[in-house]
């Protein structure tokens, strides 16, 4: 099997960006736990990887067909026939049950949200692509588990800390779904997928996606309110809140998908960004 087609297999920018976020939390939990075991952390960033891949590689295998539809997709290995649904059903189940196995040594609970984040993006998510837009509500629960877990995982308590972290990540993937389902809509389509709020372009999806940066706005600022981030982070987090409601704001008006790539290059920019500020913020602390 050939890198590209692995890497496509299990989407790696997406898994790349999902464990970034796991392990940025492991550190913020390591230093309410008030120490860093960084074989822990690299056990971490392996598990998690594993385990966000084989949720996409199952998602992959249960929608090949679908994939062949869309342009975007259709090169993915196993609707291009460089790879068997067999074979990849056993790098799938192999990578989840090791990196289950990894995440769940480091604390039982980071394991058993790792199975129900595979099982809720697979087997709920995936297919309810396709019936309504409420499924962008439901992957937006194993979209934002991963810096839960990656807290877990450091001090095992789900915490005001934990669920902030959570709380930062499920907002943030309305406005970064919905600008991503408006470029790609008419893909999506192709499909059958109706992932905008009102099944298409227009002002009702449009004041969604702007709606949900607004909300993210104070969601953001929780860390600074509850005192476990200073001023930095703060400042940071609204400039860039502000930022982003900039950008969905001008979704709202002018409704095209240049408005929509800005929103969600913002998106891309934006988590990282006060993720990592969360951390230097409350590691200085």
């Amino acid at each position: 099997m050939k890198w590209s087609d692995f890497s496509k297999l299990i989407k790696l920018r997406l898994t790349f960006l999902v464990t970034f976020s796991a392990s940025i939390s492991f550190l913020i939990g390591s230093k309410v736990n008030g120490t860093i075991e960084w074989g822990s952390w690299v056990k971490l960033i392996i598990g998690g990887f594993l385990v966000t891949s084989a949720a996409n590689t199952f998602n992959e295998i249960i929608e090949k067909d679908l994939d062949k539809l869309m342009r975007r997709t259709c090169d993915r290995p196993i609707p291009a026939g460089h790879m068997t649904t067999g074979q990849g059903l056993v790098i799938g189940m192999v990578m989840a049950i090791f990196g289950t196995y990894l995440l769940g040594s480091l604390n039982p609970t980071a394991g058993f949200l790792s199975v129900f984040s595979i099982l809720l993006y697979a087997f709920l998510y995936t297919p309810l692509k396709r019936k309504s837009a409420v499924a962008v509500f439901v992957g937006a629960i194993p979209g934002a588990l991963p810096p839960l877990i990656g807290y877990v995982a450091a001090h095992p308590k789900i915490d005001e800390i934990a669920l902030i972290l959570f709380g930062i990540q499920f907002v943030w993937q309305f406005p970064h779904f919905w600008a991503i389902a408006w470029v790609l809509d008419d893909d999506y389509k192709l499909a059958g997928f109706r992932l905008l709020p009102s099944g298409k372009r227009d002002m009702v999806s449009a004041t969604f996606a702007f709606a949900s940066t607004l909300i993210l706005l104070p969601v953001s600022l929780l860390p600074t309110y509850y005192g476990y981030g200073g001023y930095y982070v703060g400042g940071v987090s609204l400039i860039l809140s502000l930022i982003f409601m900039y950008q969905g704001f001008m979704l709202m008006i002018k409704r095209d998908i240049k408005s929509a790539k800005s929103l969600m290059y913002g998106s891309f920019l934006y988590l990282p960004v006060v993720q990592l500020m969360f951390l230097f913020d409350f590691l200085g602390k």
